[in-house]
């Protein structure tokens, strides 16, 4: 497998971000839903010491594989995609990449308009970004869970999409980011078929 894109698939790095991100954001889901569910005390504070932590990271994460995404080419989607359905394609993917910018700076900013230092896993600090705030706190944080309902919603888009590639129109959009995915006969011949070839 290779480590750098090419114009017809994904390479090690890219697939290892993707999966990365994937693994993360369903553990933030999880300890975002455990903290609403927990009376306040020490448990809840660590759940959300934990989240926080892992907002920030999701952060770096996403910087990274967007500064990798534009030093790689990006694999062409199929032709047999209409011009509506590509467009609709690269919308979703850059929804993604804005929800997942938006949420951990919101909720970094909000953590730092309530007075409250983000402690990255107990061993560092991380600089507040604004003053002690707490309309803007709140504000935040709203948004902050109004963004988590949104990820939600392109992510079940993201993964319909996918899925629709693989079983219905045939061709290697989810095999290649796969972690170990590779094009096959099968696809390529389904792929040539659909399109009249």
């Amino acid at each position: 497998m290779s480590i750098r894109n090419t114009n017809s698939r994904w390479g090690g790095v890219s697939r290892f971000l993707h999966w990365l991100v994937v693994a993360l954001v369903v553990v933030q889901a999880g300890l975002g839903l455990t903290g609403k569910a927990l009376p306040h005390g020490p448990t809840l504070f660590t759940v959300i010491g934990i989240h926080k932590s892992l907002g920030i990271t999701i952060l770096a994460v996403a910087a990274l594989r967007l500064a990798w995404r534009w030093m790689n080419p990006v694999p062409a989607l199929p032709s047999t995609l209409k011009p509506h359905e590509k467009g609709i394609a690269r919308l979703t993917h850059w929804a993604l990449y804005a929800i997942l910018f938006a949420m951990p700076l919101t909720g970094w900013i909000s953590s730092s308009a309530h007075g409250t230092a983000v402690k990255w896993f107990g061993l560092f600090e991380v600089p507040n970004l604004v003053g002690k705030n707490q309309k803007l706190s709140m504000l935040l944080l709203h948004t902050h869970e109004w963004l988590a309902l949104g990820l939600g919603l392109v992510v079940v888009l993201h993964i319909a999409a996918a899925l629709r590639h693989h079983f219905v129109l045939g061709d290697d959009t989810l095999r290649r980011m796969l972690p170990a995915g590779e094009a096959s006969p099968e696809g390529a011949v389904a792929h040539s078929r659909l399109s009249g070839r």
